[in-house]
């Protein structure tokens, strides 16, 4: 049994602890909470039977915990992970896993040294359609690559981004492309491989916010294939889809929905019999945008830990996708192509404002 602890009881430790806490991941358990704010931890403690506490450092004290879920605000991750790994534990940590590439950097390091694992949540590559997709990839149905497309546009008002102080900062949160499509632009490479150059551009169109809620990008793959960003959390007055189209010489697929996990399209020049029926079998538009998920991927973390295998998203994958959404950033500050790999000299992500 993998005994867990979340650290951040926000908004999004309901789906973490709903997950942990009732039970539904085999293999693991939910035995302790923290917040620094008190009520956030009581009320999460209380709803599963465990003990509350209010500074990291009680909760890494606990014996009885084997791994942490870090859940705070973007820009605290790699102080909060640093610590778990000194303290011997391993290391789930929402996206992005860090705001910094140096944090980043620092954060495997810490991992490495104290012997313990740490896993970036990215639970859309555990979608069944995304992995029906990754199946065709791998078994070269879709032939050379053409053209990948993510598309994110969400609704968060006002009223999302005045919940916490540290949302739509760039010292801890980051806009669009850091938040709410950080899993999409990670698919996009996931399928599409090495990415060479970006030009990106953004805006701030209806959040009072310090980042952006709108932004595009065009970007060059090492194979040669180009891919396009389209971004927004100003969508009005609901959601409307997250999105990631493949297209191949040989085929195309479109999985939409609000989560990535629609099929919408499923075409291939050389059919078979399981593309008959494989937008109906496997076309699930979740009740939320977190989707299904999750489950999967928290099943895989207890796995790894357990059977000692190697993380689908373990630092260095997960530092992937935080070096393009950078030089998405470095573009957009200024106005340039910007070259993989690179060091940010403009981009404000992760910087004091």
């Amino acid at each position: 049994m993998i005994k867990f602890g979340l650290l951040g009881c926000g908004r999004i430790s309901k789906r973490h602890s709903d997950l942990l806490g009732g039970n539904h991941i085999e293999g693991a358990s939910l035995v302790a909470v923290c917040d620094s704010t008190p009520a956030r931890a009581d009320a999460l403690a209380a709803k599963f039977g465990v003990p509350a506490t209010y500074e990291i450092d009680d909760l890494l004290a606990r014996k009885d915990i084997d791994a942490v879920a870090v859940l705070t605000p973007s820009g605290m991750h790699p102080e909060h992970v640093i610590a778990c790994a000194r303290a011997g534990k391993h290391v789930v940590v929402e996206k992005p896993m860090a705001l910094r590439l140096q944090d980043a950097d620092e954060m495997i390091r810490a991992c490495d040294e104290a012997g313990v694992k740490m896993f970036i949540v990215k639970q859309n590559r555990f979608n069944v359609p995304i992995m029906k997709a990754r199946e065709a990839l791998e078994s070269g149905r879709f032939g050379r690559l053409i053209l990948g497309t993510v598309r994110v546009r969400w609704c968060r008002d006002q009223a999302y981004y005045d919940q916490d102080s540290w949302r739509g900062t760039w010292a801890h949160d980051g806009g669009v492309l850091t938040n709410q499509a950080s899993h999409h632009i990670d698919l996009l490479e996931w399928f599409f491989g090495d990415v060479i150059s970006v030009h990106a551009r953004a805006t701030t169109a209806l959040a009072k916010i310090e980042t952006e809620d709108t932004a595009v990008a065009t970007l060059k793959f090492r194979s040669g294939a180009l891919g396009i960003i389209e971004a927004t959390t100003a969508t009005r007055p609901h959601d409307l889809e997250g999105s990631l189209s493949i297209l191949g010489e040989k085929g195309v697929v479109e999985i939409a929905g609000f989560a990535v996990n629609q099929i919408r399209h499923w075409r291939f020049v050389d059919e078979t019999p399981f593309d008959k029926d494989v937008v109906e079998k496997f076309s699930v538009n979740p009740p939320d945008i977190y989707g299904f998920g999750h489950r999967a991927y928290y099943q895989h973390v207890v796995d790894c830990l357990i059977n000692q295998r190697a993380a689908l998203v373990d630092g260095l994958e997960g530092r992937k996708s935080l070096e393009l959404i950078s030089a998405l950033y470095e573009g957009i500050e200024t106005g340039e192509e910007v070259a993989l790999r690179f060091m940010p000299r403009s981009s404000r992500l992760g910087g004091v404002s």
